[in-house]
């Protein structure tokens, strides 16, 4: 428990780098006490200590390193610092005042004075490799674009530059050593050269010939690419980082259409956080671009979130504007007035239609379509906890909204009475907490209450450790168990499943190569399935569980639980196509008759006070599928939320967008016939004036 909160204290997640950061953290002051004694033996060690501490740090990506720089105490003031250090351990030996080391401190300024350049060739090689369009499977072969730099002169450049001064560390601690003065001149010339040759490796890739198109005539390519592709549907979307979700759950919707499809992006952020996909994708940050864009071509537009940005392709009249959402849920965002701007709402099921005509914020009916939910066919069915286990209780709150509304989220007043009474229960059961990604993002005590739930867990998860029944069940399953963690690791160091969620350096090359064939899109997602399946096995069925970051997706926790807790979302909604019973608190305390009157998709749930008392009819329930009252109605109002079983979801959502788009083209041909006759009556009232010019007819007779 204490090592668990001092790695979320200090920022790391592993017991290597909480060992690293101690490390580093000592060797800066034993260099300081090492450097006034002097004692030279002992300052090499904790250099070299404070080396190894940075380098596994950032090799395992800590977020430590993150709050280091927020506290001013980043990369080049950690070396800076050491450096000093090797300045102040030089006074205090016999080569005070001795040339050596003036030559040292002006080797040092030297050295940080060739960063400049250096630094300066990176931002704008960087700039001028960034397409105005980023792309995802989009052959750009013909545009074309050269390679840019190799990885090993751009990834992690600061670093790498910053070490060029291991020969001029080395050298003057050598110096200090043996008492030669010729290996600190040595070390202080070798760095500055490398400085100089890994700065001019960079120059040739500033011509011409090595760099992509520019702007103007990469927009005019993309134009071309356009009107020969000819997509007829765009999924378009817009958001922060940490909602790639929204857009990433319509990929597999927009792969499965019998029309050609493209994905419009609005943030590189996102693009980096793209699901595996085989549909173009087009990433355009600039308004002026995107409006400047021939898209005359396109048909349906679908947004999967109410943005601003939005209004930058709604803006295009030859298509029809459908707004999808990404989730069913009876929160204020599902009747959004917004909603008004599209041409029309497509819903889940019944339920979605009828918000709208409830809630009369300007949604006409006629412009609702019942689609269902295509993403939900990944979730399994299933009655009861699998023989000899114990069920698996999934807690997954939302967040806590832009509002202060109570009923945003359970998390604040129910969570930790939610998590308690789980882990209390006199049946046992197996915890998952999956929080929403944003939780904490606006509300700081709802970052609080979440790590505090965090370390309940822990504290859970040891004391089930070390309760001999749970370490009878460990024993016998510590070998298989311990052979999904190898392999589970081995696919982590292989860069683990799906798509890298690393910051993309050269856009124009990543561009260029990222094309991803079906059967490659295949065998990643089989990589996905097979990363999930090993994730699950090297667990125990028994141990509480903490799951957060992108994987597993919360539907795979969702087949792997027997019951569900959470709040007024679409998880709710998403849940109920598995058939398993499930608990929605009422924050917002409004009572179990109004809480149901209000919101459709609790009408089939355990209703939860803040203190969370009922939840032993959700337990009864998950443990023994003959005590679970509300089977039947679940399986009624999942009709209502999502719609029926037949014909498939996918079917009647690539139905509504053939529909849409012939009511597009229709609207388009009627309009170039108006315009059309629009111009043959300015041409015939402009004809009398026109005709002096004409030749005039020779008179009979």
């Amino acid at each position: 428990m204490t090592g668990g909160l001092v790695r979320r204290l200090v920022g790391v997640t592993t017991g290597t780098e909480l060992t690293a950061a101690l490390v580093m953290a000592v060797s800066y002051p034993l260099m300081l006490v090492s450097a006034l004694l002097p004692a030279t033996g002992v300052f090499v060690a904790a250099a070299l200590l404070s080396y190894a501490g940075d380098h596994l740090l950032h090799r395992g990506g800590s977020y430590l390193l993150v709050r280091m720089g927020k506290a001013r105490l980043g990369l080049t003031v950690r070396f800076l610092v050491r450096q000093l250090l090797l300045v102040l351990l030089l006074a205090r030996t016999e080569w005070a005042g001795e040339r050596l080391f003036y030559a040292a401190v002006v080797g040092l300024l030297a050295f940080y004075a060739l960063q400049a350049p250096h630094t300066a060739l990176i931002m704008v090689l960087r700039r001028m490799r960034r397409l105005p369009i980023a792309t995802r499977n989009i052959d750009l072969s013909s545009m074309p674009v050269p390679d840019g730099p190799p990885r090993w002169l751009t990834h992690r450049a600061v670093e790498k530059v910053l070490h060029t001064e291991l020969p001029l560390f080395a050298g003057l601690l050598a110096a200090v050593a043996t008492g030669t003065a010729a290996f600190g001149y040595g070390g202080i010339a070798v760095t500055l050269l490398l400085v100089l040759v890994y700065a001019a490796a960079l120059l040739p890739f500033l011509r011409a010939k090595r760099l992509p198109p520019p702007k103007e005539e990469a927009l005019a390519w993309f134009d071309g690419w356009l009107r020969e592709y000819r997509p007829v549907v765009a999924l378009y979307f817009s958001g922060s980082k940490d909602s790639a979700y929204q857009v990433n759950m319509w990929l597999d919707t927009m792969a499965a259409l019998d029309v050609r499809t493209v994905v419009i992006l609005r943030e590189r952020a996102i693009l980096s956080r793209l699901g595996t996909t085989t549909v173009p994708v087009m990433c355009v940050p600039s308004a002026v671009d995107l409006m400047n864009l021939d898209l005359s071509m396109l048909r349906v537009g679908l947004y999967p979130a109410n943005v601003g940005k939005n209004l930058h392709l709604l803006r295009v009249p030859t298509m029809k504007h459908v707004f999808i959402g990404h989730g069913d849920s009876d929160k204020i965002a599902s009747i959004n007035p917004y909603a008004k701007a599209y041409d029309e709402v497509w819903t889940a099921g019944r339920a979605g239609r009828d918000r709208y005509m409830l809630a009369d914020v300007g949604v006409r009916d006629e412009d609702i379509v019942e689609v269902g939910r295509p993403q939900l066919a990944s979730i399994t069915t299933r009655s009861g906890p699998l023989p000899g286990r114990i069920p698996t209780v999934l807690y997954a709150p939302t967040w806590e909204g832009w509002t202060d509304e109570p009923g945003n989220t359970s998390l604040l007043l129910a969570g930790e009475n939610i998590i308690r009474g789980l882990l209390a229960s006199e049946r046992p059961v197996r915890v998952l907490y999956k929080p929403h990604p944003f939780t904490g993002s606006r509300d700081p005590e709802a970052g609080a209450v979440h790590r505090r739930i965090v370390a309940m867990m822990e504290r859970a998860a040891a004391e089930r450790a070390a309760d001999p029944r749970w370490a009878a069940v460990a024993a016998e399953t510590a070998a298989e168990r311990e052979r999904a963690q190898a392999a589970l690791r081995a696919m982590e160091e292989s860069g683990g499943p799906g798509p890298a969620l690393a910051a993309v350096w050269d856009d124009a090359s990543v561009s260029r190569d990222a094309l991803t064939p079906a059967a490659e899109a295949a065998a990643e997602e089989r990589g996905i399935a097979e990363w999930n399946d090993t994730y699950w096995r090297s667990r125990g069925w028994w141990e509480h569980r903490v799951v957060t970051g992108p994987r597993p997706l919360l539907f795979d926790c969702f087949n792997e639980s027997d019951a569900l807790v959470s709040d007024i979302s679409s998880v709710v909604s998403d849940f109920i196509a598995s058939g398993k019973p499930y608990a929605v608190t009422d924050s917002a305390a409004l009572g179990a008759e109004e809480f149901r009157r209000q919101n459709t998709a609790v009408r089939a749930a355990v209703i939860l006070s803040n203190d969370a008392a009922r939840l032993d009819e959700l337990l009864a329930a998950a443990h023994d599928p003959a005590h679970d009252p509300t089977a039947v109605a679940r399986e009624e109002l999942k009709h209502y939320l999502i719609g029926p079983d037949e014909p498939p979801s996918q079917a009647r959502f690539a139905a509504a967008v053939a529909h849409l788009a012939a009511k597009a083209e229709a609207r388009n041909a009627a309009q170039g016939a108006v315009e059309a006759s629009e111009a043959a009556s300015v041409s015939a009232v402009a004809a009398p004036a026109e005709s002096p010019l004409r030749p005039v007819p020779a008179q009979e007779g």
